[in-house]
C-alpha cells in the first residue's frame, strides 16, 4: 500500500487510554502502523491479528445459524484490551488501549474510520501463483 496512513492510526488514537493501532492486510503484512509503535513489535502484531481475525471468523458460527458474520473482536489482558475490526477489502484495523478506556469511543472511532477512509485503505488478495516476476 503506497497511501501514507499513519495520520488516521494516529487519529484513532486521540481517545484516552488508546495506546497503539496498526492496519494489517489478510495475509499478515503490516499496511500502516501509529507512530507510537515500533516497526518490528508493529510487524509482530499485523502477523497475529491477521491469524486472530482468520480465527474469529471461523468460529463465527457458534454465534447460532445464520448469526455467524463476524463484525469485531475484543481481547481483554490483565493491562488492556485490543480491538480488532475489518477495514475494508482484505485488511483489518487493530488498535491496544489501556483497561480504563473508553470502549464505546474507540470502537466508534475505529468504525468512523473505517468507514471514512474504506476505499482507501481496501487491499486486494495478493495473486501469487508461483511465477517469476
Amino acid at each position: 500500500m503506497n497511501t501514507d496512513l499513519s495520520w488516521v492510526l494516529n487519529d484513532v488514537l486521540e481517545v484516552r487510554g488508546a495506546r497503539h493501532a496498526v492496519l494489517v492486510s489478510g495475509d499478515g503484512l503490516l499496511l500502516q502502523r501509529s507512530d507510537d509503535i515500533s516497526r518490528d513489535d508493529a510487524e509482530t502484531n499485523a502477523a497475529a491479528m491477521s491469524s486472530m481475525q482468520s480465527l474469529s471468523r471461523a468460529v463465527a458460527g457458534f454465534v447460532g445459524a445464520g448469526h455467524g458474520i463476524w463484525k469485531q473482536t475484543l481481547l481483554e489482558y490483565d493491562g488492556g484490551w485490543i480491538f480488532l475490526i475489518a477495514a475494508g477489502q482484505g485488511a483489518y484495523l487493530a488498535v491496544s488501549a489501556a483497561l480504563d478506556v473508553d470502549m464505546e469511543a474507540v470502537s466508534f472511532r475505529m468504525q468512523k474510520t473505517v468507514t471514512a477512509l474504506s476505499k482507501a485503505m481496501s487491499v486486494a488478495p495478493r495473486n501469487d501463483h508461483g511465477g517469476g516476476a
